[in-house]
């Protein structure tokens, strides 16, 4: 008998990431929590706004992402920014830390999200963009939501 697809709902999107930075390849981690930040997460509480992916030894870590403190936590409750290990295959991570080691290589947490009842991390290995490059994101974006709205007037 097969199984009914896992629903999937977004908890926290790094939305200036795919400004900041040219996406090359992504890569699905699952995360190391405590139970007082899965109860975060579950309220929808996270920022991935200035946190990164690092590598210590042969280990993927999650860096400086804000959970809150559960507020019903008592004294085991965890630390807002602490670093949080990333779960993913072996072969997958040896191959990631060689590209890292590339100069203007670097690994960026894309979204946290739920996929059934777990929590997943999706992390892109990115290069940075020039800035003539996000003016050129820009510029895109503003052509796509002309061209939309002129769209929209025929209809």
């Amino acid at each position: 008998m097969a199984q009914a697809p896992k629903e999937r709902r977004s908890i926290a999107q790094n939305r200036k990431a795919r400004f900041e930075y040219e996406v090359l390849e992504e890569l699905e981690c699952g995360i190391e929590l405590r139970g007082t930040e899965v109860k975060s997460l579950r309220a929808g509480q996270c920022s991935l706004a200035e946190s990164f992916a690092h590598f210590r030894g042969d280990q993927l870590y999650l860096m400086a992402a804000h959970i809150p403190v559960y507020a019903q936590g008592n004294l085991h409750n965890h630390e807002p920014t602490r670093a949080r290990k990333l779960l993913a295959h072996r072969r997958e991570l040896a191959k990631w830390a060689k590209a890292v080691k590339e100069k203007g290589i670097t690994l960026v947490p894309m979204e946290i999200y739920f996929q059934g009842a777990l929590i997943k991390v999706r992390v892109a290995l990115a290069r940075g963009k020039k800035i003539y490059d996000k003016r050129q994101t820009t510029r895109d974006r503003e052509d796509r939501r002309t061209m939309d709205r002129a769209m929209t007037r025929r209809r």
